[in-house]
């Protein structure tokens, strides 16, 4: 079945998940939300993949919400917003964090509202020297949704994440990287380029131990210390029976570069 709102590509055992609405600033509508929902089971369930990229189209990452397509209709219900986030967002969310393979996301342009949360839950954000990140939620009487309460607070601290949301102030990139909300920030002509090395580099090395690690790092949000310690335990144990464990050992003693699989 063909995507219709997204542009997906498969190379290098990267799967390179393009946005492509750019005629609206890529916002998300239930099309488009279930071509990336599509998309990311595909990713977790390919042995070939072995890393996610996604970005957008034109001059945006991601607006957020297509608000055309929850505008209230006179003499109707309003729509069921939290209905929309746990039928279109949550979903993605919850996919970007729980696939145990890294995500890379690069963001090429504006990043406001859902699609700046989307962003700052995969694991490595590389931005464009010209993106901006907008908490737009505020500006229009609403919540931050799409792991937005519980991402931005744990990264930037209660006040900034409070900043930005009841302001609504844009935040430039350097600035988002300055406050650990993105890895690196690159010139937008080597956005595409580097963001794609980063992810082929991952796809390299020993993935399994990554989807252990988020498995961890997730975790780690809701335990207390011997509970995660715990945890260390056994992420470690099923690390230890990987198949890239033993090659990275045997790599290491016969002093040669290693052939991860993933597995």
């Amino acid at each position: 079945m063909p995507y219709l709102h997204i542009v997906v590509e498969r190379r290098d055992g990267v799967m390179l998940l393009t946005l492509n609405r750019p005629e609206v600033l890529n916002s998300i509508n239930a099309g488009m939300a279930e071509d990336v929902k599509r998309a990311l089971g595909e990713a977790a369930g390919d042995p070939t993949i072995r890393a996610v990229l996604i970005t957008g189209t034109g001059r945006a990452f991601c607006s957020g919400q297509d608000l055309a397509e929850v505008l209230p209709t006179p003499g109707q219900p309003a729509p069921d917003l939290g209905e929309i986030v746990r039928r279109q967002y949550t979903p993605i969310v919850r996919a970007i964090r729980t696939i145990e393979k890294p995500v890379v996301c690069a963001v090429n342009g504006i990043a406001a509202g859902a699609g700046a949360n989307i962003a700052f839950a995969c694991d490595i954000v590389v931005a464009a020297e010209d993106a901006v990140f907008i908490q737009s939620f505020g500006k229009i009487g609403l919540i931050p949704d799409s792991g937005g309460t519980f991402i931005l607070p744990r990264i930037v601290g209660l006040q900034r994440a409070a900043a930005l949301t009841m302001l609504g102030e844009k935040l430039t990139a350097d600035q988002a990287k300055h406050w650990g909300l993105v890895y690196d920030v690159v010139p937008h002509t080597v956005l595409a380029g580097t963001s794609f090395e980063i992810a082929k580099r991952l796809a390299c090395l020993p993935t399994r131990g990554f989807g252990l690690t988020k498995r961890g790092f997730n975790a780690a949000f809701g335990n207390d210390l011997e509970t995660q310690l715990a945890l260390e335990e056994q992420l470690q144990s099923e690390a230890g029976r990987t198949a890239d464990y033993a090659e990275g050992v045997r790599a290491f003693v016969e002093k040669r570069p290693p052939r991860f699989t993933g597995s």
